[in-house]
């Protein structure tokens, strides 16, 4: 009998090892899913599992992976989300609170969160039951290694396990990525490396703090039985009221007012429409002034870096700059709540270049 390269430290009353992945569009979560269900079964020599959950695959929208692994003797004939997971992987912090990406989280599991704050302060903002918190600051290295997130989550999550063979994961790397995009396998390789060496991890014990979260499907009001002829769909994919915020992968526009024309080159380059302009005065004549970029709606695209003629909007990594104390709100939509603020934005995120005509 073909025995398995790893022996899972784990496993559910099926004899399972489950994986879930929580994310938005653009991190890499779904492709992040596929690689571990091949590790398990090309590379490690398990009875693996792969699919992934999302919508309409729009950039800033919730994604779900879900990954199951189990001995060669096991057979996995169940096909449904994972509830309660041994490894859970949060690809971006902002998710806490908007969607219940805890539940199902319990003593036994893992979580590793991209974030730069200590595991306390992560505790409650996720509000964590109890288990292993690991935390790694994804974007940070993954800036540095000029790779994308994914890359550093797979290497943290892999160190995180305690037995998924790292050399593994890297070689799965070469020989699937490396193929088709070469050009970007060392950083790749380095992004897998710098995610495996720099985690911090804290065990938290059940002490009563924060109640377990139970699982259970988000239900929305329309669905396949009740939704009205013609397919509408009253979510919108990208709207004035949306938190897009979450779609930023580490740089933001920086707005130096003394610097600004009030040319307009930035409202007319931005896809979200996320300046804003007032009557007032330019050199002493009437002119429309901008009031800078309102980044509860910006996803980070820097089209309006490129475009500025001036220097006005630079590029700045967000977690050195704080872009909320000046923040100017939309002044149109000056309201306590929105209702469809955790939608997400469209998927017009890499378009051509505003300036060079290549795609970015």
């Amino acid at each position: 009998m073909e025995t398995a390269k790893v022996k899972l430290p784990i496993t559910n009353e099926h004899g399972f090892y489950e994986i879930r992945l929580e994310s938005i569009g653009g991190l890499g979560a779904n492709l992040s899913g596929k690689i571990l269900g091949e590790l398990g079964a090309i590379y490690l020599g398990l009875n693996s599992s792969s699919f992934a959950s999302y919508g309409s695959e729009k950039r800033g929208t919730p994604v779900k992976a879900f990954v199951r692994w189990a001995d060669p003797s096991q057979e996995i004939r169940i096909n449904s989300p994972v509830e309660t997971p041994h490894l859970l992987g949060l690809f971006h912090e902002r998710l806490a609170g908007k969607i219940p990406v805890m539940q199902g989280v319990g003593p036994d599991t893992i979580v590793v969160v991209n974030t730069d704050e200590d595991p306390d302060v992560i505790r409650d903002r996720l509000k964590m039951h109890a288990g292993t918190l690991v935390c790694v600051d994804a974007l940070r290295l993954a800036i540095e290694a000029k790779t994308r997130v994914n890359m550093i989550m797979l290497g943290a999550m892999a160190k995180a396990s305690g037995f998924i063979p790292v050399e593994d994961l890297k070689e799965l790397v070469k020989d699937t990525l490396g193929k088709k995009y070469p050009a970007a396998l060392q950083a790749n390789l380095e992004g897998i490396d710098k995610g495996y060496n720099n985690i911090v991890v804290k065990k938290y014990e059940d002490d009563g703090k924060y109640p377990y979260q139970e699982y259970s499907e988000v239900k929305r009001e329309w669905g396949y039985d009740n939704a009205p002829i013609g397919g509408i769909n009253p979510h919108y994919g990208s709207t004035i009221n949306n938190d897009l915020s979450g779609s930023r992968e580490g740089y933001i526009p920086v707005f130096k007012k003394e610097a600004c024309i009030n040319c307009g080159m930035c409202d007319s380059t931005c896809p979200d429409m996320v300046y804003q302009f007032v009557p007032g005065e330019y050199k002493g004549k009437p002119s429309m002034i901008n009031l800078g970029p309102d980044y509860h709606h910006c996803k980070g695209c820097l089209r309006c870096v490129e475009a500025c003629p001036t220097d006005a909007l630079t590029a700045g990594l967000e977690r050195e700059v704080d872009i909320w104390k000046n923040h100017v709100r939309n002044q149109e939509l000056l309201v306590d709540k929105m209702e469809f603020e955790d939608v997400g934005p469209n998927s017009w995120m890499r378009s051509e270049s505003y300036t060079t005509n290549e795609l970015r």
